[in-house]
């Protein structure tokens, strides 16, 4: 796969000079608020999405001190997201949703016992579908060891296909993609072939898919996360975005949208996890700018408008450097 700019590498640390360096404004920070899960957390949320006629927002439910985790889907009343009756509550972590041929298309993580390493965990993207949410059957198991598996239709009916390998081929987990004709064609072989998208993170660290958008003109806008490793072995997650073209292959440099101390003041599940901010969604406005949903800190769900970041790859229809 192509990448638009040949220069060197872009880390966390340069990409959050060269982000702190436009001053983009942002506004409407908002700590969403959730009913009717006890004492859990909801965070990792994705962004609101219609189903039967209303709202609803798919987000990861937890205890603070757990990793055992459901996702349940929300909606809102009175100002507080609460759960749906009758809706299905599925035992993965990190929601994400989209739209393939008319049904609605949910998945996450799966954490199971690991197959060789005893008291370990392992975990796989899953996927199910259905006309609407109460309808949800599963349809698709990815490999084993494999997170930020995504998809989304393009218009002639192929899909385009966003994975994050780790270990020998991936590292601590960079993007791969491929096109493929159908839904029928995402089988573990497929997912397991894409070619990575060469030279956009170094091996210390890694990053992810999380929601990719159709964008006027053909390409697909990426919103994801990239990630590192401070001196004290504290975590740093960035929401960042990058466009593809689907049929060539060709990407753009990745930017970084926003930082922790954007959104609001909040709770962390781990001191190690305060600077954490794990991309759900975005809402794109006609006025140009979009609401970016997210988790914040392991424990927590936030929103905040900034400029929409792939207006510019639809005025121009073409791929940025």
């Amino acid at each position: 796969m192509a990448k638009l700019n040949k220069n060197e590498v872009k880390t966390c640390k340069r990409l959050l000079a060269e982000y702190l360096d436009k001053n983009e404004v942002v506004t409407d920070p908002a700590k969403l608020e959730f009913a009717g899960v006890g004492d859990r957390d909801v965070y990792n949320i994705t962004a609101p999405f219609e189903d039967e006629g209303e709202l609803v927002i798919a987000g990861r439910v937890e205890s603070r001190d757990s990793e055992h985790s459901h996702i349940m889907f929300f909606v809102e009343r009175d100002g507080k997201w609460v759960p749906r009756e009758g809706w299905p509550v599925l035992t993965l972590q990190d929601p994400f949703y989209t739209r393939v041929a008319g049904e609605i298309v949910v998945g996450g993580v799966e954490v199971y016992p690991h197959p060789s390493k005893s008291g370990a965990l392992a975990w796989r993207t899953v996927m199910y579908k259905g006309e609407k949410l109460r309808d949800l059957s599963r349809f698709f198991t990815g490999p084993d060891g494999m997170k930020d598996l995504r998809i989304i239709e393009l218009p002639d009916g192929s899909i385009a296909m966003f994975t994050r390998p780790q270990g020998e081929k991936g590292g601590r987990g960079k993007i791969g993609f491929a096109r493929l004709a159908s839904l029928a064609d995402l089988t573990i072989e497929a997912v397991e072939a894409a070619p990575l998208l060469e030279g956009q993170f170094i091996d210390a660290e890694w990053g992810g898919a999380n929601e990719p958008h159709l964008l006027e003109g053909g390409l697909v806008g990426v919103l994801g996360h990239i990630a590192c490793f401070d001196e004290a072995g504290d975590r740093h997650y960035y929401p960042m975005v990058f466009a593809i073209d689907p049929y060539t292959g060709e990407f753009s440099d990745i930017e970084l949208i926003a930082v922790r101390n954007r959104f609001l003041p909040g709770e962390a599940k781990r001191d190690d996890l305060i600077d954490v901010v794990f991309s759900g969604g975005l809402v794109r406005r006609k006025d140009g700018t979009a609401e970016l949903y997210a988790g914040i800190s392991d424990a927590e769900a936030h929103r905040i408008t900034i400029p929409d970041p792939f207006l510019k790859y639809e005025k121009s229809k073409v791929l940025q450097r």
